[in-house]
């Protein structure tokens, strides 16, 4: 298979993978999925008309006279106050049947059973559904569920979400020569690519369940592939996507019958990088072994996939681009860049061995082969935090 335009594997990407099905799911586990339907006020806020201060409610003019204590969760007055009488209530309490309003401690005086001070009819009570009347909706389906947002379906009477869930992701790093902590010895190098996919995968919308490290051999990644089946729903293979003597991605897919989407994108870095769906529905996303192709190849082929199974739309930014870039005859080239008043600055340090580059700069710009000095697209890096 011949490699494919930047452009064209996108595309592909993007095709290959279809929004999972929405799945209701208890609150702790919504974390920063999409609302598959919007979310709505199941119960008013406030339940009841409840006390926004500490102090008495009243009814009518005063001096009141105290007939009874009301704490927040505990049951409202027994009856209706009449003009002249004060409940003792803490805020959040539900006031009584007849209150016109809130005295504040601070502006009462009180003593032998009574009180009095100066009051404003209505204030400082919240009506029943003053702040969110029952049934309201608050967030649209779409909506990121953020921390804030599940603090706010708790309050709305939520115990479930029904949610774009997260697509879970098996990372495999291959190679004999990957060591995965501590100083790499001679011939050895670290790995570093496991390391950023997590932040990568969460970023683009899904969740790596596990990091694994294999030697290099058809057997053990074959192994790995038919041990994820039902599990993930996309597996990423780091460092096997090549065509040399250590590299058995192709012929293992193609011993488990697998369908081979993209073969090569005429990128660089990232040039031999692999994208195939495996009989049973999961998808496969190969990466190069080099740190930056590998960062490369993932925003090209892994970003698209992730985001289209979680309904995630994908964000679209242009920008000038600032000075004199090298480009390639044939090949798009990802080039580390930030973003300035100016436009795009290239940051350098871009070698395909190396994330120097991409750890200084906040996005890649995408620079054709037939780039003249026109707006390019710039494809943003994950944040930290």
């Amino acid at each position: 298979m011949e490699a494919i335009s930047w452009g064209s594997a996108r595309t592909l990407a993007a095709g290959a993978a279809c929004p999972l099905k929405p799945s209701s799911v208890p609150l702790r586990e919504a974390l920063g999925c999409r609302l598959a339907a919007s979310l709505c006020a199941l119960v008013p806020v406030p339940g009841v008309d409840v006390s926004a201060m500490d102090g008495y409610a009243v009814a009518g003019p005063g001096p009141w006279r105290v007939v009874g204590r009301v704490l927040a969760g505990g049951v409202a007055h027994g009856r209706a106050l009449r003009a002249g009488e004060a409940v003792e209530i803490a805020t959040g309490a539900p006031v009584p049947e007849g209150c016109e309003a809130v005295l504040p401690y601070e502006r009462a005086e009180a003593g032998e059973g009574r009180v009095s001070g100066g009051f404003e009819r209505g204030r400082h009570v919240r009506r029943r559904g003053e702040d969110i009347p029952e049934g309201t909706v608050v967030l649209g389906a779409g909506a990121v569920v953020t921390p804030v947002a599940l603090g706010l379906a708790a309050a709305l009477g939520h115990d479930t979400l029904l949610v774009r869930p997260r697509p879970k992701v098996l990372v495999l790093v291959t190679g004999d020569e990957v060591v995965h902590e501590g100083l790499p010895g001679a011939g050895r190098v670290r790995d570093a690519i496991g390391p950023f996919l997590p932040g990568l995968v969460e970023w683009a919308g899904g969740r790596v369940t596990e990091v694994g490290g294999l030697p290099d051999g058809a057997e053990a990644l074959r192994t790995a592939l038919n041990a994820g089946v039902g599990a993930p729903d996309v597996v990423v293979v780091c460092g096997a996507s090549s065509r040399g003597p250590a590299d058995h991605l192709r012929s293992v897919l193609g011993d488990l019958g697998a369908e081979v989407i993209v073969d090569g994108v005429a990128v660089r870095p990232g040039h031999p990088q692999l994208l195939a769906r495996l009989p049973d529905g999961r998808l496969v996303v190969g990466l190069p072994g080099n740190p930056f192709a590998a960062l490369s190849a993932a925003l090209t082929l892994l970003a698209p996939v992730l985001r289209e199974l979680a309904g995630t739309p994908a964000p679209r930014e242009t920008s000038a681009l600032v000075g004199p870039v090298r480009t390639h005859a044939s090949d798009t080239r990802l080039v580390p860049v930030r973003r300035s008043a100016r436009g795009a600055v290239q940051v350098g340090h871009d070698r395909p061995g190396s994330l120097w580059g991409a750890a200084l700069a906040d996005a890649l710009a995408v620079v054709p082969p037939d780039w003249s000095g026109e707006q390019i697209e710039l494809i943003e890096l994950p944040p930290g935090g």
